[in-house]
């Protein structure tokens, strides 16, 4: 299966009418959403940041997080008639149209221009 945002969208439809019964309000599933990025933020602080993992904290993993991050924000997109695909193209547009020369001006983003890795 291609594993697009509208795809994804349909399978996250699919398991919540075949497994979750049916979707968390909207506004369950908003704090639910924090809740996973506060998990994400929680696990940045110690593997980035000058934090330690607690004993029991240190099997959590990133990509986990941030999948379940993404599960719940495709529960909000489903609830709210949000197609994200077409959004996030959109959104894209609006970042290269907006922001065409910025970045590359800025004497900040120069100063380090590794990737992030």
């Amino acid at each position: 299966m291609d594993y697009t945002l509208e795809n994804c969208q349909k399978l996250v439809d699919d398991w919540i009418h075949s497994v979750g019964v049916r979707y968390f309000s909207e506004l369950t599933n908003t704090a639910i959403l924090m809740e996973e990025v506060g998990e994400l933020a929680r696990i940045m602080a110690r593997q980035y940041g000058d934090q330690s993992f607690k004993e029991n904290e240190k099997d959590r993993e990133l990509a986990e997080e941030m999948a379940d991050i993404l599960f719940v924000l495709l529960c909000l997109a489903n609830q709210t008639g949000v197609e994200l695909e077409e959004a996030f193209k959109k959104s894209l547009q609006k970042k290269t149209s907006r922001d065409k020369e910025r970045h590359s001006q800025n004497p900040k983003l120069l100063e380090n221009s590794g990737d992030g890795q």
